[in-house]
């Protein structure tokens, strides 16, 4: 990582592997859900159980990053979730898997993503320099969509097919090397020396909480994040029954769906690195916004034309705009927020950014039940355009200037 520093390199090289782990699991379990029910609701709840834990802990893992060295929760929270997963491959080389044990996998291995990806965003700014972050960021973009789709989905598809128990074993593995991998960063990366006077944790939330209500750029981008990860929640938790089996309207095979999300990862990686010059080109804000209509409008693609033929060059496009708006959003997070509130601001960022994802989940499983995929699909895009058109009203004012320019400071309630 040239330019970037030693530390960086590390980062980004245990990025590499944790999302690699990620990606198998993301798409295995799902996958594997599907072999043992058909029901929307039940496929649903793998959604649901990944998610759930941004909803009760992120405020608390976001005060933690704060007060702690964050390459160190980073650290163990890897090594928690490797010996979940190796102890859940166990079960299922000894023929003891089914959809409850599943479930609960997911959920503990969701409990663990929340600490170390709420202290990975929060210690990149302490890695870098201010204004190398969207480099940064991007090249941790790519590293996280190849891992998680690129590399990751097919590899799903394969293993689910051949040797399921792997679903949860390659992935020990490789968040176990993630850990490692860690210590290879020099320095502390804590914000300051621990005290014995600290304040209590509901303080800092708090705090957080405040400083995200009076931030209007902040508070209008997590509104609407919530509105599209709801919608998205709801979208894909049942989409893999739309796409995959004998009974789906596109009949595609475990390991096609797990292309479809290799094409997905093949755009992310271009739009993470292209996110920073297209931003230079057309503004920050009209890039971010405009990734964010076109990702909603293709949501409708797969429900217009249900075919493998339309599917691949879609998952290729939902991957390029959704890293570039991913990228910019990170990014401005970074330079928006001071860092002795980072980690704070940012968890309640994403518990308002996320926090839907585990209803969205449940509720396109519930739906889809009672009047069919197809609908949730399309009102899933509905909603989308209606978060992105909410964002364009409440920050209209900001569509020739950055994100980050200073008026929006002003906006911001200091008091304590």
């Amino acid at each position: 990582m040239a330019g970037l520093g030693r530390s960086f390199a590390f980062l980004w090289s245990s990025t590499a592997l944790s999302n690699l782990a990620d990606g198998v699991l993301k798409i295995g379990a799902p996958l594997l859900a599907v072999s043992m029910t058909r029901s929307p609701t039940l496929v649903s709840l793998v959604g649901a159980a990944a998610t759930a834990p941004w909803l009760l802990l992120a405020l608390h893992a976001g005060a933690i990053a704060d007060r702690a060295d964050r390459r160190r929760v980073m650290a163990v929270a890897n090594a928690a979730r490797a010996a979940i997963l190796a102890a859940t491959t166990l079960l299922a080389a000894l023929g003891l898997m089914d959809l409850w044990i599943l479930l609960a996998a997911v959920l503990a291995a969701g409990v663990t993503e929340v600490f170390a990806d709420t202290s990975a965003q929060s210690v990149l700014p302490m890695t870098v320099p201010a204004d190398h972050l969207t480099r940064a960021n991007g090249r941790v973009s790519s590293a996280q969509l190849i891992g998680n789709d690129f590399v990751g989905a097919p590899v799903a598809g394969l293993l689910v097919a051949v040797l399921p128990a792997a679903v949860f074993g390659a992935p020990a593995l490789l968040y176990g090397a993630a850990g490692l991998l860690l210590l290879g960063m020099r320095g502390t990366y804590r914000l300051a020396a621990p005290r014995t006077d600290r304040p209590p944790l509901r303080r800092d939330i708090g705090e957080a909480l405040r400083y995200l209500r009076s931030h209007k750029v902040l508070r209008s981008l997590a509104i609407t994040a919530g509105l599209l990860n709801l919608a998205n929640a709801a979208y894909f938790a049942v989409f893999v029954l739309w796409a995959v089996g004998d009974e789906s309207m596109i009949g595609l095979e475990p390991s096609g769906y797990g292309l479809m999300m290799t094409a997905f990862g093949a755009g992310a990686v271009f739009g993470s690195l292209v996110s920073g010059r297209a931003a230079a080109i057309f503004g920050e804000f009209r890039t971010l916004v405009g990734a964010w209509l076109i990702s909603s409008l293709l949501l409708l693609v797969p429900v217009v034309v249900p075919a493998p033929w339309t599917l691949y060059p879609t998952a290729v496009l939902w991957g390029v705009v959704g890293a570039a708006g991913n990228v910019l959003v990170i990014s401005a997070r970074q330079r928006l927020i001071p860092a002795e509130l980072l980690g704070r601001v940012n968890s309640a960022y994403r518990l308002v950014g996320m926090g839907g994802m585990p209803l969205g989940a449940a509720l396109g499983g519930l739906v889809a039940e009672f009047v069919g995929i197809g609908a949730v699909l399309a009102g899933a895009a509905g909603v989308c355009l209606v978060g992105v058109g909410l964002v364009w009203r409440a920050l209209s004012d900001r569509i020739s200037r950055p994100l980050t320019s200073e008026p929006a400071f002003s906006d911001i309630s200091r008091s304590p």
